[in-house]
């Protein structure tokens, strides 16, 4: 994977935010997290190779560039998680999973497990709570996923949340649907190849998705 600056430096970069945004007697070191810096670099590599947008390709190579917020955003989840399940430091995890609320507004905690293959686009005020997330997931600006009465949604393949869109509680959405903006999604199924529009408290429809999905190289 090309990388905007060499990854010895992304690693200083990322950890001199930490350290100058968390000013406690706990500072963290490269050595710390070296190995779930890498880690957390791979899965990225991995990510982004799936992504038809221009942005994640130079020189026909998958490439990430650490001020594009949306592509740090993604690579702050998956250095989080890693730590987490590598068993590092909690506070470290927490710091982390802080830092990438603080810089893009975006809330997925270190213990959601996300796919190997998502996407953030415009995520500033996007949550992403328990669910079972697969591959192929898309949440733009404001979206919600999250419990509702002790239950938690289950996002197939190919899902694309929409601005604004929520989805809570024992929902299953089925491959290649969407949730359209501002559309709350309640405690229902969704069958695959669905557009979802609207609210159950008011009126909602539901559409036919004949689209092929235009994010993914699959």
């Amino acid at each position: 994977m090309l990388t905007s600056i060499k990854k010895k430096d992304l690693l200083v970069f990322t950890e001199n935010q930490l350290n100058f945004i968390f000013k406690d007697k706990k500072k963290i070191k490269k050595n710390e997290i070296n190995i779930c810096f890498n880690t957390a670099l791979d899965r990225t590599e991995y990510c982004f190779s799936k992504f038809k947008s221009r942005y994640y390709k130079k020189n026909k190579q998958t490439y990430f560039n650490h001020l594009n917020s949306d592509q740090y955003s993604i690579f702050l989840y998956f250095l989080s998680n890693t730590c987490f399940k590598e068993k590092v430091d909690i506070q470290t995890c927490n710091k982390i999973y802080y830092l990438n609320k603080i810089l893009h507004s975006v809330d997925v905690f270190y213990e959601i497990n996300l796919p190997d293959i998502f996407n953030l686009i415009h995520p500033m005020g996007t949550v992403l709570g328990r669910a079972k997330y697969s591959n192929f997931f898309v949440a733009y600006q404001n979206c919600t996923v999250g419990v509702s009465g002790n239950k938690h949604p289950s996002i197939g393949k190919f899902v694309t949340l929409r601005p604004g869109s929520s989805v809570l509680g024992n929902c299953v959405i089925e491959n290649n649907s969407e949730v359209s903006a501002y559309s709350l999604l309640l405690n229902k199924k969704i069958i695959k190849n669905s557009i979802y529009i609207g609210n159950p408290k008011k009126n909602y429809i539901i559409k036919n998705n004949n689209k092929n999905n235009v994010h993914w190289i699959k």
